[in-house]
């Protein structure tokens, strides 16, 4: 029987961990994984789609931040997203890749979104990183229980 409270409750944790909202989706799929009671692919699946949902939450506020810019109570001063905004024309896309990683992968979406990252390219490359880093965990999970660790 599938329990769709367990697969909400990824999706939702999965979600918000992408925004700059301080959760750890890896820990709860990893408690899930030990369990052993969901089968491990649709855990990465659900909590990839949630993780790559809350990344396309933060390039949308990117895309719409622009026009709030110049207001007083703005909380990011001009010179940091001109810096920024350089810095992703200099790496460009690619830096994507990174959005799976804690502290700097959430800004990254949001900083694509300023930059008006094409949603389909921001999707693809996103949903790589995102998958990937789940695919690694449930990976080494599955292994080390196969040993006996």
């Amino acid at each position: 029987m599938v329990d769709l409270s367990i697969y909400g409750g990824l999706f939702v944790v999965a979600l918000v961990a992408a925004t700059i909202l301080p959760l750890q989706s890896e820990a709860l799929l990893v408690g899930l994984l030990i369990a052993g009671n969901q089968p491990a692919w649709l855990l990465v699946a659900v909590a990839s789609v949630g993780n790559i949902a809350g990344s396309t939450i933060n390039w949308q506020l990117g895309r719409s931040i622009e026009r709030l810019r110049d207001r007083r109570w703005f909380p990011v001063k001009p010179a940091a997203l001109e810096r920024a905004g350089r810095w992703y024309h200099r790496y460009g896309r690619w830096t994507l890749l990174l959005s799976w990683t804690p502290v700097i992968g959430d800004p990254l979406t949001m900083v694509a979104g300023v930059m008006r990252e094409p949603l389909r390219s921001f999707l693809v490359i996103v949903a790589i990183a995102k998958t990937g880093r789940y695919v690694v965990i449930a990976s080494l999970v599955l292994f080390h229980g196969r040993l006996g660790f």
